[in-house]
This record gives C-alpha cells, structure tokens and sequence, in this order.
C-alpha cells in the first residue's frame, strides 16, 4: 500500500453477494474483502457500479463500506461516493471519512449531461471533506466525459488526485501526462489494463479479481513493470473474460466467473436480469478456459 496514495496499486471495484431472496449477505462480503487482500489485491472499491450501489438502501451502502473497513482496514478502503446530488455525494463522502477510509471515488454528476462549471462545482463540493477524491470518468454510461482539459483543471485546483480512466481511448493517458503530470492515471476498464499500465497508470480499479485475482495481480505487476514477457501472453489468454468488464452485463458476467471458481457471485438486482443463454455460454466458456489454463490457482 502506498500510505498517502491509498488508490494505488489493484483495487478491486467489488461485487456484492446477494442471496438468492436478494438481500445483501454481509458476512459474505466481508470473507470475499479479506480474501482479495489475501491474494495479493492492494484494497476494495465498494459501491462501485459492479457493486450495484444504484439499488441500495442508504443503510446497505453505509453499512457495505464499514463492512468493507472492518474486515481489511480503512487504509485499503476508497468508496465509490457517487449521487445525483452534490449534496449527497458529499454525505457519502463523509460517512467514508467517519467510517475510516482515506479517499473515495467520485462520478461526475450523472442526473443530466452536466456542463463543466457543473462538474467543476460538484467535485469541489465532495473535495470540502478533506479526503482525496478519485474521479471517476465513464461517458459511456454517464453521457459526461472528463476530457484530459477538464481533468487538468479539476486537478490543479486541488479538487481531485487521481482518474479512474474508462473512456477506453488509450491515447488520453499522454495527453493527462502532459496537461496534468502529478494526476495519477488509473485503469478503468479491464480490457485495456496492458495499453494503459505501459503508459505510465498507477493503479487498476479492477473488475475480474473477484473472480481471478491472484492472476490478474500477476498480470498488473508485469504490465506496469514493462515486463511484457509475462504480461503479454497472460493478457491474452485473460482478454476474453476482461473484455466482459466494458459490457453492459459486466456485473453478471463477472459474477457468474465467480460462481463458476468456487466463490459466490450470486444473482443481481432487478433492473439487471441474467444472461441471455448465448452470453452465458460465452462467459462460462472463457473461465472454463482460464481455469484449465491454471489460472485460478488462489488462495482458498
């Protein structure tokens, strides 16, 4: 871990176990933290969009985040503190602060297509808790993209220390670079992990851990130490499940990997409904591939 840095690193954006009546097994969740940080993960991103915060409760989501505390300590925990309302997302933020986390991730308002005096305004109003904000750039699901202008700018007034990059355009690592050097660059998206750590990112808010992460550990630290003589084979045999992380059905994608190595992914919430059988036979055929290839050799 890096102290100051806390987003530093893997961090893996949770799944979160439902039972099959759909409310939130907490225990559950606890072991599959603790479990993570056990196979070599840096920390947790709960209530993350692949931990469903949108269908929460306020108390689930509160009590999602202290769970997450308890089990692997606030130094490996940075929320998702996302809310239509800037007032709202600054609650979040404060309940993290309180909870014992040293940062959190932060949507850009994502109610409206949000001009940037909008958006400007939002993150310094979550910035006034005191904790580093990570922002989190989605214009795929969010219809507001932060452009490296915008991000440069977010940065140098002190709003936010770090992007969660899922934009999927590659090339946007250099441009932040130069605009914005001390703005540290994180994978977004699973499916672009080699393109982004080779230019220069700093941590991964990763999706497929949850289902594979002493392997996908393995394939960060190669990437981002250029040691592409283990990164690159890996990455390719492993893009057939990453790319999952950058589809609508990420979370049952991902969930369904879990069940299929021995952990509990569990089903999703309405509005999100299974997968279809085609889908389905895809995923199951990728772990099944990924596993045979050793790839799931965690710790139990």
């Amino acid at each position: 871990m890096t102290g100051h840095r806390p987003w530093r690193g893997v961090l893996v954006a949770t799944a979160l176990p439902l039972r099959e009546d759909l409310t939130v097994d907490l225990d559950r969740y606890a072991e599959h933290c603790s479990w993570l940080v056990a196979n070599g993960c840096d920390g947790v991103v709960p209530n993350g969009s692949l931990g469903e915060y949108q269908v929460l409760t306020p108390e689930e989501r509160a009590r999602v985040v202290e769970t997450a505390v308890a089990a692997v300590g606030g130094e490996r925990v940075m929320p998702g503190v996302a809310a239509y309302g800037s007032a709202e997302a600054r609650r979040w933020a404060e309940q993290a602060a309180a909870a014992g986390c040293r940062a959190v991730m932060l949507l850009p308002p994502n109610a409206y297509r949000a001009d940037e005096r909008s958006v400007l305004a939002h993150y310094a109003e979550v910035a006034r808790t005191g904790l580093p904000v990570v922002a989190y750039n989605n214009p795929i699901d969010t219809k507001v993209d932060l452009v490296p202008e915008l991000l440069a700018r977010l940065h140098g007034e002190g709003h936010v220390q770090a992007v969660k990059e899922f934009s999927g355009d590659v090339r946007r690592a250099y441009r932040i670079a130069e605009l914005a050097p001390d703005l540290d660059l994180l994978i977004g998206a699973d499916d672009v992990l080699l393109e982004l750590a080779v230019a220069g990112a700093k941590g991964w808010i990763a999706g497929y851990p949850n289902a594979l992460p002493r392997s996908c550990v393995e394939l960060y630290r190669a990437a981002v130490d250029g040691d592409l003589t283990t990164a690159l084979p890996l990455y390719r045999q492993m893009h057939p499940l990453l790319r999952w992380d950058s589809r609508v059905e990420f979370v049952q994608a991902i969930k369904l990997s879990m069940d299929l190595v021995g952990r509990h992914g569990g089903p999703c919430r309405p509005p999100r409904v299974p997968l279809d059988p085609e889908q389905e036979a895809a995923v199951r055929a990728a772990t099944e591939k990924a596993v045979a290839a050793g790839l799931a050799q965690d710790r139990p």
